[in-house]
Formats: C-alpha cells, sequence, structure tokens
C-alpha cells in the first residue's frame, strides 16, 4: 500500500483536529503546532503505551518528572554551553538561514545567492530567572530531559533502594532553538520527550544495549508501525555524541525519507562523571555483595513523543475505494486510537437516542468513546473510519427487542451482533494485546 503524502497527513489532521497551527489567528508562528482534541488523546495514548512498556510491567524502573528551568552548572558539566551547536550560514541576498550541513557549497538552496562561512549557533534557549536580565541571572530551557535524571541519581537511588541494574524513566517537554525546523511535528522547537537512563555495570553495558536495542523496536511494532517501514541505523565512528560508546537510531521511512524516531546509546560514565566533578557529589554505586564502588554504566532509549506520533498517523493513513466510495482510514492500533468505540442510534426515534445514550454513558466509565446520531449511518462511519475509531456500536429495532446492539470493526468493515450486557467485555478483549 502507497504511502500517504504529507500533504495529506497535515489536511486529515487540521480538519478533524489532532494539530493545529500555533497562534494561527495572529498569521502563525513557525515550526509551532497545537494538539487538537483528538491529538491530544492520541499523544496521550502514545506516552501511555511507551510508560507502560517501560515503567509500569517492570520492576527495575521508576519514573521522574524533573524541572525544565535547572542550574546553569548543569548545563556546563554535561556539555551544552561548549558544545550543544550546530552550524549555521545566511544568504547574504535573501537573508535566509540555514544549518551548514543541510546546504551544499556555498550557494543559497533558496536565491542562489552566496553564504556566508558557517558559525557555531548554541540551540538553547536563553532565558532570566527573577526580575534582573544580567549575566548573572541567565538560565536556559532544557534542551533534553537526561540531565534531570542524572543529577537526581542519588536522591532516586536512596529512596528506592534499587539495585543495578535499573532505570529512570521520564516524559516531559524540551526545547530547541532549531535554525531549520520543519516536516510538521517531525522537527519542532518545542517537543516531547520519552527517554530512559538505565543504568548498568560496566562491562555488562553491551549486553543491555542490545536488550533495549530489542525492546525499543518491539514496541513499535507491537503497536503497527509496518516493519518495511522500520530499520536500524548503527552511528559511525565519525558522528557518535562526544558522551556515546555506541549508538543506533531506530529510523521511520516517512513521506520526506528515512529519518530518525529514536535512538539507542551507550552512553557510559560520562554524565555522572561530569556532575560528581562539577558539583563536586559522590555519584558513584556500591555493589554491596561485591563490595564494590564505581560510576555505573548508562544506556538511554530516547524517543520523541511528536516524532511517534507523526510515524504512527503516517502508517496508518489508508485511501481506498469501497463499493464504488472513496473512504479513508486511520488503521491506527486500538490502544492509540483517540476514540476506542462509538455509539450510534440508527434512528432518532422510537427510544433508540436514549437507549444509545445510556450505552454511551456506560462505556466512558471504561474507554474513550464518542456519540454520533447527525447523518446517515454510513456517514457516520465514515467520519469515525477518518479518526481511527476501531469499533462502532449501533443500536437498532433489534437492540429494542432483544437486547443486541450491531459491532462494527473499521477496518474488516464486519458486523456482528453482541448482547447489551457483554459489550465491554467483548470491547476490553478486542482492544487488549501486547501493550494493554
Amino acid at each position: 500500500m502507497p504511502a500517504p503524502t504529507m500533504e495529506q497527513v497535515v489536511n486529515l489532521c487540521k480538519r478533524r483536529g489532532f494539530v493545529f497551527p500555533g497562534s494561527e489567528i495572529y498569521g502563525g508562528l513557525g515550526a509551532s503546532l497545537d494538539y487538537g482534541p483528538l491529538g491530544v488523546e492520541l499523544k496521550r495514548n502514545v506516552k501511555d503505551a511507551w510508560w507502560r512498556a517501560v515503567v509500569t510491567r517492570r520492576d527495575d524502573v521508576v519514573g521522574l518528572d524533573a524541572a525544565i528551568i535547572m542550574h546553569p552548572r548543569v548545563w556546563e558539566a554535561s556539555g551544552h554551553i561548549a558544545g550543544f551547536t550546530d552550524p549555521l550560514v545566511d544568504c547574504k541576498a535573501c537573508k535566509q538561514r540555514f544549518r551548514a550541513d543541510h546546504v551544499q557549497g556555498t550557494v543559497c538552496p533558496e536565491c542562489g545567492g552566496e553564504l556566508t562561512a558557517a558559525r557555531q549557533f548554541n540551540l538553547m534557549f536563553k532565558t532570566y530567572v527573577g526580575p534582573v536580565e544580567d549575566t548573572a541571572h541567565v538560565a536556559h530551557l532544557r534542551p533534553e530531559t537526561a540531565q534531570g535524571t542524572f543529577v537526581n541519581f542519588r536522591n532516586v537511588l536512596e529512596t528506592s533502594r534499587l539495585k543495578l541494574p535499573f532505570g529512570i524513566a521520564q516524559v516531559g517537554r524540551s526545547f530547541r532553538n532549531e535554525i531549520t525546523p520543519g516536516n510538521f511535528l517531525f522537527r519542532t522547537r518545542e517537543f516531547e520527550q520519552m527517554e530512559l537512563e538505565y543504568f548498568v555495570r560496566p562491562g555488562e553495558d553491551d549486553h543491555w544495549f542490545e536488550h533495549w536495542r530489542a525492546e525499543r523496536m518491539r514496541w513499535y511494532l507491537d503497536l503497527g508501525l509496518g516493519r518495511e517501514r522500520l530499520r536500524e541505523r548503527p552511528h559511525g565512528p565519525d558522528e557518535l555524541a562526544h558522551y556515546a560508546k555506541g549508538c543506533v537510531d531506530i529510523e521511520y521511512q516517512f513521506p520526506f525519507g528515512w529519518s530518525e524516531l529514536e535512538g539507542i546509546a551507550n552512553r557510559t560514565d560520562f554524565d555522572l562523571r561530569r556532575h560528581s566533578e562539577h558539583s563536586g557529589k559522590d555519584l558513584t554505586y556500591f555493589d554491596e555483595e561485591r563490595r564494590e564502588r564505581f560510576l555505573p554504566y548508562v544506556i538511554e532509549p530516547a524517543a520523541g513523543a511528536d516524532r511517534s506520533l507523526l510515524a504512527f498517523l503516517v502508517d496508518a493513513y489508508t485511501e481506498e475505494e469501497v463499493d464504488g466510495e472513496a473512504r479513508t482510514v486511520l488503521r491506527l492500533h486500538p490502544q492509540l486510537a483517540p476514540y476506542k468505540a462509538a455509539v450510534f442510534p440508527l434512528l432518532r426515534k422510537d427510544g433508540q437516542p436514549e437507549r444509545a445514550r445510556k450505552i454511551y454513558d456506560d462505556l466512558r466509565r471504561h474507554f474513550s468513546a464518542d456519540y454520533d446520531q447527525a447523518g446517515s449511518i454510513g456517514r457516520r462511519y465514515r467520519r469515525q473510519d477518518e479518526v481511527g475509531t476501531p469499533f462502532g456500536i449501533t443500536v437498532d429495532h433489534d437492540t429494542m427487542r432483544d437486547g443486541t446492539v450491531t459491532l462494527r470493526e473499521r477496518d474488516s468493515m464486519t458486523q456482528v451482533r453482541v448482547p447489551e450486557d457483554r459489550l465491554i467485555e467483548e470491547l476490553r478483549g478486542r482492544i487488549g494485546g501486547p501493550n494493554s
């Protein structure tokens, strides 16, 4: 099945309330996007699925929610002040700016004008803490969640009584002043990360690197991404980050090409060592059984919630013809779908709306659901197909007579009769799966 274009996906997102341009009534702001009602639900489901897989279902990982604005010395120790930069060039004619590694030669890709020499541009957003705007009060919005984990390593270790290997997970917003953001949700200046820092004994790091490499690929496959559109790309020695012993990107084939969904990196003991040196605090781990003290190595699977959401949307988007009519359907995994089910009265009379409303109210205690009584039943099915609702429930004449409803499955469009009092049990069984 051919992949959709970005235009098709973007249009659907705007039309059906997944994603809106940020500050649209003022003309918008570059790379600023707002999640609408359905987008909020979808993104929450993506993050919840990640949390279940990485934290809830494991006994060796705990959660953390660190501050966005941290002590300035955190970023000195991590290397972000000195090294978190991209090469920037300007066009002398049209004044546009580009990342130097994204253009060929010294000619502007937009107007053909001459480009300036490259200079380094720090990607961190600068702000001030308190009422005085001077160098003594400079702070930065965090460009990653990971450093909040490292500076809390000792706090978590002492309060949770964890033993190696163990992990600390975070989901939260990060900020990067990208020179050339774009491709819709793929690269924005404000985004959400889903990051795990998994602490291991040195010498066991290669084993755990392979473990998380396999686990993270399995997560995307379990939630429905096509295997043919996923691949692993190991980093070469010339592109490894300064802290990394090894790194593998999980890439997805977006309409604009293969691009990174998630990176799994072996960060060694770089971060704990740097923060220990800069803070003067002991961040070592003491192994009571072996009577050894050492700095753990860190395996970091780092995913983007927004990029993951975009990949799920692209992979799910389908246009097809059914009985001579066009149908747009989002074949989202049921656990990711904004609505798990929609309830329809076949007719707006004979007590059917009231019966359908009661079923809808009962369902909402267990699942996110929608109610729709406007238009023909076929049109209502199509509206729900387009937003990825996996199941439609229709109340009709038979419901009023024998208490059964029609349960329609989105992808196959097959329909079965289900007793009303068994509907929640039936849906729970169908929605469940590897990430339920």
